[in-house]
């Protein structure tokens, strides 16, 4: 698929389950994006915490959605988006499952951001029958680039 197939489809996916921004892209979906479309941006939106000890996305920008410790909001979230990332690219956002990245869109859509995607599944995908992620979906089972540290 070209990359206007794509975000089409993503677009599509937005429109069924009724989100309030652009798309929804799988992780080998978002990749290919990133790759190829002038000016996206991946945005990793877990903590620093998940950063240093799961894994990290070369080459993401890393906002902290939630503040680690304490999960709280970032009160910064929206004006550090701004600062490192321009509205007028395509913008995908990431974390671990894919809520926290939903959420990081529609913040980012009511701040002037008009192509927002939001990654499902997330790095680590669902949990599978043992509760144990990184087996079910995700960034990392897609074989996509990361390391960890």
């Amino acid at each position: 698929m070209d990359i206007a197939d794509i975000l089409n489809t993503a677009r599509e996916r937005a429109r069924q389950m009724s989100l309030p921004y652009a798309g929804a892209l799988t992780p080998g979906e978002a990749y290919a994006v990133w790759q190829q479309a002038p000016g996206a941006q991946l945005v990793d939106v877990r903590t620093r915490a998940e950063w240093d000890y799961v894994g990290r996305i070369p080459g993401a920008t890393e906002i902290e959605i939630l503040t680690y410790p304490g999960n709280r909001p970032n009160p910064e979230f929206v004006a550090e988006l701004e600062r490192r990332v321009s509205k007028a690219a395509p913008v995908m956002f990431i974390c671990r499952s894919g809520g926290r990245s939903h959420n990081a869109a529609m913040l980012a859509t009511e701040a002037g951001y008009n192509s927002c995607y939001n990654v499902l599944e997330g790095f680590e995908g669902d949990k599978d029958r043992q509760g144990h992620r990184n087996t079910t979906g995700g960034w990392r089972v897609a074989g996509l680039p990361w390391t960890q540290g």
